[in-house]
């Protein structure tokens, strides 16, 4: 039974939004609906052009017998920017301080509605990367991967510094700390990657970039492929950092536990930009 366009548009829309960097053909749609290609074509421009003009992304077109469309989620520079520099001030607030000299995250990272977000800007920027797995550290990583993940409509794996029963036989690399100079170990069940899988690393928060460094070493055992490095927020470190090509949306430039503020600015997933517009 055909259902009225309204409707289809509808459903149409949903159906894309769930399957993102998913190849879905014509066909699919005209026998769901029970419509010619000619009007699911007309619906798919419809949605194409309203996916722009509200910055949500874009539908990819592929022509021939085995083509279809794609719904690639994406987000503006200015849409991007706008809302990290609404975390920013977020991230700012004197309350969010604590003993140390360091600065609680968790409300933020359990948030829905910024994982939301942050998943898509992350996911934009490598999106055209071929990324096929997502790899984050236990635990407050966890939820960034997920929304990465989802964007990217790839799996992601979760790295543990202590190996789990249920893991089964583990790959671990031993790294150095990079802002205690510790040695530390990282390990990842034999299952959850496979070789030559493209991978990106997203982290929760970076000093002096030993955690990272310790997936880069992980995906080089499971001789995989980096396909680039992107962290929520990162502080200003005076040492040597150990990893210098990566991306961060914040950047925590100062603490100060006598006044009780936090600096915070936009991290370097922006400078590339910055730079072609000066």
């Amino acid at each position: 039974m055909k259902i009225r366009r309204s409707e289809r548009l509808i459903d149409i829309t949903y159906y894309l939004l769930e399957h993102p960097h998913t190849l879905i053909s014509l066909t699919y749609f005209s026998k769901k609906y029970g419509s010619a290609k000619s009007s699911i074509s007309e619906d798919l421009s419809i949605v194409k052009r309203t996916f722009a003009e509200r910055d949500l992304g874009f539908l990819e077109t592929l022509p021939g017998a085995a083509g279809g469309v794609r719904y690639i989620p994406k987000m503006s520079e200015a849409r991007a920017l706008e809302i990290v520099e609404d975390l920013c001030q977020k991230l700012s607030e004197s309350n969010r301080l604590l003993p140390g000299g360091y600065v609680y995250l968790s409300d933020m990272l359990g948030n829905p509605d910024i994982l939301r977000k942050v998943g898509r800007i992350i996911a934009s920027k490598f999106s055209n990367e071929n990324v096929t797995a997502v790899m984050t550290v236990a635990t407050k990583g966890v939820p960034i991967a997920q929304a990465v993940a989802y964007n990217l409509n790839v799996p992601f794996v979760i790295v543990r510094r202590d190996s789990k029963i249920t893991e089964g036989s583990t790959v671990s690399v031993n790294y150095v700390s990079g802002s205690s100079e510790r040695i530390e170990k990282m390990e990842l069940s034999k299952r959850s990657l496979a070789r030559g899988a493209r991978v990106l690393v997203v982290d929760d928060f970076m000093k002096g970039g030993g955690t990272v460094n310790g997936m880069k070493g992980l995906i080089e055992e499971f001789e995989a492929e980096l396909a680039g490095i992107c962290v929520f927020a990162e502080s200003r470190f005076t040492g040597q950092r150990v990893i210098d090509n990566y991306h961060s949306l914040l950047c925590v430039d100062a603490v100060d536990t006598h006044t009780r503020t936090i600096s915070v600015r936009p991290g370097t997933y922006f400078e590339d930009e910055q730079q072609k517009e000066s």
